[in-house]
């Protein structure tokens, strides 16, 4: 290997390396805005996030704050913090909790299937549920399961039906 050629590698891998200023600029806002969502959240969402509590504390200071300008800076020490932290979780859960997402309308497809699966088949499926929650309390899945297969039989309003839903969505959060 000639000096050219390990100049060439070594200019190649810092290229690699390299990050253009206003793609970091565009990561930079687009932190800030997820740490502005946050902020906007009601209480009860946010407590489903588990983040650490340097930005726990900037999120409760940011709700508290009026000034617009001193609002502004909170935000942006909000995007610096979430930086350095693993946002992957809190990506993927707002991803859910948005209604319009992709990853919410696939879940709620999901619960529906289990449900529907869990009325018609029963106890095979109670079982499965059972392995892969071990929290979930068996007996009242049975009952909803045949309340909601009697329920269809008579052609009544689906009222076990979607209880079932609400307790399979509990129970997968």
């Amino acid at each position: 290997m000639t000096d050219t050629d390990s100049k060439n590698n070594t200019d190649n891998d810092i290229e690699e390396d390299l990050v253009s200023k206003s793609q970091l600029k565009r990561d930079s806002h687009a932190l800030q805005d997820m740490g502005s969502q946050l902020v906007e959240m009601p209480l009860g969402q946010l407590a489903k996030f588990n983040l650490p509590d340097n930005l726990k504390d900037a999120i409760t200071e940011a709700r508290r704050l009026k000034n617009r300008e001193g609002k502004r800076r909170q935000l942006q020490y909000i995007g610096k913090l979430m930086r350095t932290a693993d946002i992957s979780f809190i990506e993927e859960t707002l991803e859910r909790m948005d209604h319009q997402s992709q990853t919410y309308r696939q879940h709620f497809m999901q619960l529906e299937a289990l449900r529907d699966r869990l009325i018609s088949q029963g106890n095979p499926v109670i079982e499965e549920l059972m392995e892969k929650y071990p929290t979930a309390d068996r007996q009242q899945l049975r009952n909803l399961q045949r309340q909601a297969a009697r329920e269809l039989e008579l052609k009544k309003a689906p009222t076990a039906s979607k209880k079932i839903f609400a307790y399979l969505r509990q129970l997968t959060e």
